[in-house]
């Protein structure tokens, strides 16, 4: 009986160590790795059409971008998003509408799982969006 307690005993010790080494990481080392790898989030709320391509940008490099389009004008926010559709389209990512005027886009590396719905889209008719 002994030796199953020694036995978990000695696990949960490597558990609790390997998680301490993870919380005592100091920032520096826990941001060291996320530009190769790509586990940024990036907020944006561009101001022109010509910031577009700083979108994708992000996208290229694995980095998710929560887009808010509500600093620009409606007809600048559709050139935007048929910007960003088609470099989503290009690296096999994914747009996701998450409010009004705002959008996550993804790349291939990160899962999106669920959807926000908007309770006005139940009781309206199907109409074109906004944007």
């Amino acid at each position: 009986m002994a030796l199953f307690k020694n036995l978990f005993n000695k696990d949960e010790d490597i558990i609790s160590s390997s998680e301490d080494e993870y919380y005592n990481m100091s920032e520096e080392e826990a941001l060291s790795g996320t530009d190769k790898n790509g586990n940024k989030m990036i907020l944006l709320e561009p101001r022109a059409y010509s910031e577009s391509q700083q979108i994708a940008d992000h996208l290229k490099n694995r980095n998710s971008v929560v887009v808010n389009l509500k600093r620009v004008t409606s007809e600048q926010a559709k050139r935007i998003i048929d910007f960003l559709s088609g470099c989503i389209y290009a690296i096999g990512g994914s747009m996701q509408k998450i409010g009004v005027g705002i959008y996550l886009c993804a790349p291939r590396n990160v899962n999106v799982q669920g959807k926000i719905s908007d309770e006005t889209e139940k009781n309206k008719p199907e109409e074109e969006d906004e944007w």
